[in-house]
């Protein structure tokens, strides 16, 4: 093990905290990180105690502990003795521990670390509320697998949030959430052997695809097989390229795909002909295909921080609805924009745009203005 990962894994350590809840009679020891919450106590409590979550009263020097309140916030630390009072009739299952427990107790209690990390404790008035509202909500819970009840109730979920995490796999089991419209799977450690492309692309009401701030180097043709996407977030990944299967992807509306190592993309771009916005910011582009002109519902176009050093010759002349175009960091210009058909006319969109204030923002209208007067102004 290198350093840093040792540097790590004791810092981790530190966070762990082991505190002593007393109830009935017995002395319970539980593992967790300092900044987990009281709700989060309770949660590992209910296994060992059978106490639903809202029959337990945690009560610390003298004071009942505040569920959304962290640990640490509380002045709860290592080796902190805590009292559980439970409201009757609010057990699940069996009663409270006994005795012969122990043994089951002492296995449980050593893995309690783990658990925090690795999945949410999840109680069932939880996914009661997530049945209703379709929406699987569990971004930044830490975790290093998508947990098991996400499979168990599959068949309810319009939207999955996972972000933030530490998720290293998508399994091919995702394809058993089948009526999934929006899939969202960024900031974690997803890469290309760990994700099961197979399983992704087979969710055909799919809408929303985002996978941004990943560790992905490449995206398989099998993404033309989702047909129903709108929306393709893949930003901060090292990506080199799409694939030209996008072409298929007739109802994409918003492409991003910023930050990557992208040098060239493919002519069949000009078939995604709902394209509204396309974000290819801080790649290695140096030439657009001229199949840009099709695109003619593209109102934003960002392309800073690339080699350009030219743009399509028809873009201007029909794409009549772009309105915001980024080109800061590249070979582009004001003279080279002014020998292209149709500048005047996207000029003054771009101008009555900056006024209106309209939903998609402005790249420095400012530089349009002073490169008007300056015509080896770069912007």
């Amino acid at each position: 093990m290198d350093e840093g990962a040792a540097a790590g894994g004791a810092a981790a350590d530190r966070d762990l905290i082991t505190v002593h809840v007393k109830f009935g009679g017995r002395t319970l020891p539980v593992t967790l990180s300092s900044a987990s919450t009281v709700r989060d106590l309770k949660s590992l409590l209910l296994p060992l105690t059978d106490v639903l979550l809202r029959g337990q009263k945690l009560i610390f020097k003298g004071k009942v502990l505040d569920d959304t309140a962290t640990l640490e916030s509380s002045k709860v630390s290592n080796g902190s003795k805590i009292m559980l009072i439970a409201s009757q009739g609010l057990h699940q299952g069996g009663k409270p521990i006994t005795q012969r427990d122990i043994v089951s107790l002492n296995l449980k209690t050593t893995s309690q670390s783990e658990l925090i990390k690795t999945k949410p404790i999840i109680d069932r008035s939880r996914w009661e509320r997530w049945k209703i509202t379709k929406i699987v909500a569990l971004s930044e819970c830490q975790l290093e697998v998508i947990p098991k009840e996400v499979w168990t109730y599959s068949s309810f979920i319009r939207v999955l949030d996972i972000s933030k995490n530490s998720i290293k796999e998508v399994p091919e089991e995702i394809a058993s959430v089948n009526c999934l419209e929006k899939l969202l799977l960024d900031a974690n450690d997803i890469s290309d052997e760990s994700i099961s492309w197979k399983g992704v692309t087979s969710l055909k009401f799919l809408k929303v695809l985002s996978l941004i701030q990943n560790q992905l180097t490449t995206i398989p043709a099998s993404l033309g097989a989702l047909t129903s996407l709108t929306q393709l977030h893949v930003a901060n990944n090292n990506l080199t390229s799409l694939p030209d299967e996008i072409g298929l992807l007739s109802q994409l509306q918003v492409l991003r795909a910023a930050k990557n190592r992208i040098s060239s993309v493919s002519s069949s771009i000009g078939n995604c002909y709902s394209l509204i916005e396309v974000d290819f910011s801080s790649n290695l582009v140096a030439e657009l295909p001229e199949t840009f002109g099709n695109l003619q519902n593209l109102k934003a176009l960002h392309l800073s921080k690339n080699g350009l050093k030219s743009l399509p010759s028809t873009l201007f002349k029909k794409c009549l609805q772009l309105s915001t175009l980024d080109l800061h960091g590249t070979e582009i210009t004001n003279d080279i924009l002014r020998q292209l058909q149709g500048w005047e006319d996207f000029d003054e969109r771009r101008r009555l745009k900056s006024q209106k204030q309209l939903d998609f923002r402005v790249e420095s209208s400012a530089g349009f203005d002073e490169g008007a007067d300056e015509d080896n102004r770069r912007w």
